[in-house]
């Protein structure tokens, strides 16, 4: 690789002491009047370029021959972070913020304690099961004992339905105290036994990952179903959010590969398209498209501003050439220097196309087997210039 630059380089500041010659046998020949300079330039047409023999050695002729290109779409966008493993976590108790026991960018359990919150709603619910987990207690013992008296023929069957009716009753009383303590997030409310009397309700994790927002402070007063309290997200992945033209539609497929990068690391990431919108934005005339792209070290962080790549599809018989050939006029209009005899180029005019890795497409001005400059043409092109 580093062979090929310093050959390249000593190409080039060959054909700079080349151009400086000329002008030096231009400068001769204006002052003198003679004709020595007929074999570089042609005074009946300017645009013709005559390259001497010697010279041809350090001037890159690339012939030109359809190609396979692949076509790469550079897309602007933002990071975001993964809707699908973001999840915010509410609280369902009411009361005043007690105590916060995580960070922002602390990483947590699926279960884990976040807050606690100073409920006497909680209190209460709490008192109502221990109360229901006794009384269905001693309704199980009831019913036991009455079957083992209406067994022995000690009291009447109406006694033993009323000890069922009283245990199911109590039955359901625990089943609906447990339901309102695990609507709070307490999931083995039988721990409540051993635990001390509190007050305080934690509010708990719904998924593990990182907190990546804390939206209460301590002492605010939360409402239950209604605060949110943090966000948490599993930033090991993240979505890439970016703006599709109209005009590119055509090419941009769920699935197809992406590169992505951002001035804040050298590294490349990569990603595969994993969604297109429906419809496009009514204000930008763009069409969203989110990528999906591993996050290594959590480097990459929302509203992060980010380029990427995106390999969509393949032009067949394509004639391209290496971005150094194409050269553009006073006008900003594209040509190349393309050979019309021995030794001999001329400016052509030529339409081009997209450009990839290096490489231009020309969709027009050129057909294969045609040769033109490559490296070299700048120097020609400022040479060619002093014949007008």
């Amino acid at each position: 690789m580093n062979g090929n630059k310093n050959q390249r380089w000593g190409r080039q500041c060959w054909l700079l002491l080349s151009v400086m010659a000329i002008l030096l046998v231009l400068a001769g020949c204006e002052g003198s009047g003679s004709n020595a300079s007929a074999n570089t330039r042609n005074v009946n047409n300017p645009e013709l370029f005559t390259i001497q023999p010697e010279q041809m050695a350090h001037v890159q002729v690339v012939k030109v021959q359809p190609t396979t290109l692949t076509r790469t779409l550079r897309l602007t966008g933002a990071v975001a972070y993964n809707g699908f493993h973001t999840i915010p976590v509410i609280s369902q108790v009411s009361g005043p913020v007690n105590r916060i026991v995580v960070v922002p960018g602390q990483h947590v359990k699926q279960g884990e304690p976040m807050l606690f919150v100073a409920s006497p709603d909680y209190s209460q619910l709490r008192t109502n099961y221990l109360k229901a987990r006794d009384a269905y207690a001693l309704a199980q013992k009831a019913l036991a004992r009455a079957k083992d008296l209406y067994e022995h023929k000690a009291i009447a069957e109406q006694a033993l339905e009323q000890a069922q009716s009283a245990e199911t009753q109590a039955g359901g009383d625990l089943v609906a105290a447990q339901a309102a303590l695990k609507v709070l997030g307490i999931t083995d409310p039988d721990t409540l036994v051993q635990s001390p009397p509190s007050f305080e309700v934690p509010v708990k994790a719904t998924i593990g990952g990182e907190v990546v927002e804390q939206d209460v402070a301590a002492g605010q007063l939360i409402q239950s179903g209604v605060t949110q309290c943090f966000m948490i997200s599993d930033t090991s992945t993240v979505w890439v959010l970016v703006n599709v033209y109209q005009k590119d539609l055509p090419y941009v497929r769920t699935g197809d590969p992406v590169e992505i990068q951002t001035d804040a690391y050298p590294q490349t990431f990569h990603g595969r398209i994993a969604y297109v919108a429906a419809s496009l934005d009514p204000n930008t005339r763009t069409l969203q498209a989110r990528i999906e792209t591993s996050n290594p070290g959590q480097k990459l962080k929302k509203d992060m501003y980010v380029t990427t790549m995106v390999k969509a599809g393949t032009i067949q018989n394509a004639i391209a050439l290496p971005d150094a050939a194409i050269l553009r006029d006073n006008e900003n209009q594209p040509f190349v220097y393309a050979a019309v005899a021995s030794n001999q180029f001329g400016r052509r005019p030529v339409t081009l196309g997209e450009s990839f890795n290096g490489q231009t497409e020309v969709t027009s001005g050129l057909k294969p087997g045609d040769q033109v400059i490559g490296d070299g043409s700048l120097f020609l092109q400022f040479a060619n210039s002093l014949q007008r």
